[in-house]
């Protein structure tokens, strides 16, 4: 039989002294981590942007006198006003051609599916150019236009030349091929709609027709508007390309100056360059508000505006400004 042995602990003695209470310790301050290789970069970032904000503003060869001169002139806002138009015009057709292509690609007809998709596989396969060019010289090919019965008589007869002014050519051209890509825009809006939607929409004995028009495109909107809006932007670009057939846009205009005004041909460009940033910076604000609107429904919270962003910054540096008054 084996025992164990007993720990045996002292038994506690009387408490000692106490002392007066010393003065708290101070609490400590939590360090933020630092980070230089970002402070690094910061600053490599600044003077290379200064540097190229001092070699923009002090060379000679941009002539910024001749900049401010061409920049409002008339002739330029002329221009500046066509390519608006042909703008405007390009997205609206562009677009509903696109919604059409794109019924057409997801219709149980046959015939339909496939005339969509040869459309949108041959125009997005062309370069703009090549439309408009093809445009422009159509009545080379096709001097009057008829519409009648196939392998009949004609009913009406169009003078082709008279038809197709310069604006026309440019808007149908920007339309035509717009549509193909806006197609496969609101064909992808239209597949992201769940398809319980379809389901209870149809168990409801709904026609086809207001499934789509107050069902089904409604929530569709919400992928197509964000995603045609960015679209945009490559339109006002592409707007550039109708100086080709003899109409004189924001490009052209800058271009038939820069011919007669040779010694201001870099400045014409910079205006030129500087007014498409504006529009296109326009669009890209219209599109982060489109966006923010439709994700409403999607999100917890939207995004905060530019505007809220400025206001919640200097709200934190007044913040932590009266914190190290304080101190």
């Amino acid at each position: 039989m084996t025992t164990e042995p007993i720990l045996r602990t002292a038994p506690p003695g009387p408490p000692g002294p106490q002392g007066p209470p010393g003065p708290p310790a101070p609490a400590e301050r939590v360090r933020p981590l630092r980070r230089p290789g970002r402070w690094i970069a910061t600053v490599i970032v600044l003077v290379l942007l200064s540097q190229a904000a001092h070699g923009l503003l002090t060379n000679p060869f941009y002539q910024w006198d001749r900049f401010t001169y061409w920049f409002v002139r008339p002739v330029i806002l002329e221009g500046l006003l066509i390519t608006l138009q042909v703008a405007a015009y390009g997205a609206v057709l562009g677009l509903a051609g696109g919604i059409l292509l794109a019924l057409g690609r997801l219709s149980a007809n046959p015939v339909l599916r496939s005339v969509s998709w040869t459309y949108i596989w041959l125009l997005r396969s062309v370069p703009l150019i090549v439309v408009l060019l093809f445009l422009y010289n159509l009545s080379a090919l096709y001097p009057t236009l008829s519409i009648g019965v196939p392998f009949g008589p004609a009913l009406f007869t169009f003078d082709e030349s008279r038809l197709a002014t310069d604006i026309v050519v440019a808007v149908v051209g920007l339309s035509l091929c717009e549509a193909a890509y806006a197609a496969e825009v609101v064909r992808a809006g239209l597949l992201s709609v769940d398809q319980g939607q379809h389901e209870a929409a149809a168990a409801l004995g709904l026609p086809k027709r207001y499934q789509f028009a107050r069902i089904v495109f409604p929530q569709a909107l919400r992928s197509i508007v964000p995603a045609y809006v960015n679209q945009l932007v490559g339109l006002v670009k592409a707007t550039s390309l109708v100086f080709y057939v003899s109409l004189l846009d924001l490009f052209g205009t800058v271009q038939s100056l820069g011919s007669t005004y040779s010694g201001d041909v870099v400045p014409l460009l910079m205006v030129a360059t500087f007014w498409y940033v504006v529009l296109t910076s326009v669009l890209s604000v219209v599109q982060f508000y489109v966006e923010r609107h439709h994700a409403r429904g999607a999100l917890r919270t939207v995004p905060p505006t530019p505007l809220q962003r400025a206001r919640t910054g200097l709200r934190e540096l007044r913040d932590r400004f009266r914190k190290e008054t304080a101190r």
